[in-house]
């Protein structure tokens, strides 16, 4: 684990991607050689797909994999097991629904433990939108906000950016017109690192995408600004 609090967004990964690019900068930003490394595809209703996937992808990699279903539950001590990753990888889904089944079996707080110890926390689309007080959620249709995120990262978060047309000018709309706080919108093909709550990386596995801080400015209005994103494999 990186022994401070970590969380990475992505805005792909295994099940998107056709390189690796984005799991290997997750891998590497663990700061461990064979980092132990958790799938929750709790968003996905624990789809066995998704889960060979995770394997797929991961098993041949240097780290450890394993993953955590709570449709069907196998793991009795779930605080033990999650505390003993380096990463805990989540997938995209429902996030409503995702949060809702955390809650019922205890695991929001146990992931609130592992953040606060040092276990790096990250995922897609839903993936990403758990870990802010509120996103610009699919989770009942069309976006809208959802307001009962985990709370370990302030304001808001959209993903899929650049890449669903009802993404951006919704996001636009619900912050400027304050039912959204500002945030994070999240193209397809980056991803960003935050420690202590603090953006300190963002790279990207194709030209253009990056992460926007989205506010708004001083004149009260909506803005977005694109943060500087490295090239991966460059």
């Amino acid at each position: 684990m990186t022994g401070t609090p970590t969380i990475a967004l992505l805005g792909g990964g295994f099940s998107d991607d056709p390189d690796t690019l984005l799991d290997d900068f997750v891998l590497e930003a663990a700061g461990r050689t064979r980092p132990k490394i958790c799938f929750l595809p709790t968003a996905s209703g624990d789809a066995p797909g998704y889960i060979e996937g995770f394997h797929a992808a991961f098993g041949p990699r240097a780290c450890e994999p394993s993953h955590l279903e709570l449709f069907r539950r196998t793991v009795t001590d779930l605080r033990s097991f999650v505390l003993a990753q380096d990463i805990v990888y989540v997938g995209g889904g429902n996030t409503a629904n995702m949060l809702a089944v955390w809650r019922v079996h205890g695991l929001d707080t146990i992931l609130r433990e592992a953040y606060e110890s040092g276990v790096l926390l990250c995922g897609i689309s839903a993936g990403a939108c758990c870990w802010f007080e509120t996103a610009f959620s699919d989770s009942f249709g069309p976006p809208v906000p959802l307001t009962d995120g985990l709370g370990l990262l302030p304001g808001s978060v959209c993903p899929h950016y650049d890449s669903e047309p009802e993404r951006r000018p919704g996001y636009l709309t619900a912050v400027n017109d304050r039912v959204l706080p500002g945030g994070w919108a999240v193209d397809d093909g980056a991803a960003g690192l935050f420690t202590d709550g603090r953006l300190v990386d963002v790279v990207t596995r194709r030209p253009g995408a990056t992460l926007r801080r989205v506010g708004v400015g001083e004149d009260g209005s909506v803005a977005e600004v694109a943060q500087t994103a490295r090239a991966l494999g460059a």
